[in-house]
């Protein structure tokens, strides 16, 4: 990814009814895009996670981390959160691929966007991101992306925290201004 310049958008993984949006997007560029589903379930919301959500740090969330891959290699380690009280008990929380998306679910459970804030950083990795993204060491920073879903009716649904190599060098962003 650090050869090419890969131009992507944030809309189909927000919206319901993409399918599988990286897939896609990969394959429209020649190369396998996929993802593995480390762990999910109901965990104590970490501290920007529970400010992202608008609730108290230790409070109740569902959690689902996967692995992104690009042609087998990864490039992202995400973790994204949603708070219990909707999404216990349904396919979020639990570690099989979930038919259309999460977006999609999210959907047809009555969640859509209506803003999305996302909040870009560099720092060095933890220790497991050093794993999961097969860094050389702790001394290679990585890029991570925080993403703020809230519904149109002003209440926040989602917090996604994308962790990236650093050498994957550059994030473009292009908006339309009505």
């Amino acid at each position: 990814m650090t050869q090419d310049r890969w131009i992507g958008s944030s809309a189909p993984y927000i919206e319901g009814g993409k399918g599988d949006a990286w897939g896609s997007e990969a394959a429209k560029r020649g190369r396998k895009g996929s993802q593995r589903i480390l762990a999910a379930g109901e965990t104590p919301a970490p501290r920007v996670v529970a400010d992202g959500l608008g609730i108290p740090p230790g409070s109740p969330v569902v959690s689902r981390q996967r692995l992104i891959l690009l042609d087998e290699e990864p490039i992202e380690f995400a973790q994204s959160y949603w708070p219990a009280d909707f999404a216990a008990g349904t396919a979020l929380a639990g570690t099989g691929k979930i038919r259309g998306g999460a977006a999609s679910l999210l959907a047809d459970l009555g969640y859509s966007p209506g803003i999305v804030d996302e909040d870009v950083q560099t720092r060095p990795p933890t220790k497991e991101e050093v794993e999961a993204l097969n860094l050389t060491s702790n001394s290679e920073w990585v890029l991570t992306l925080t993403r703020t879903i809230t519904a149109p009716d002003g209440r926040p649904y989602e917090v996604s925290v994308m962790v990236s190599p650093g050498r994957i060098g550059r994030l473009h962003y292009s908006m339309k201004v009505d």
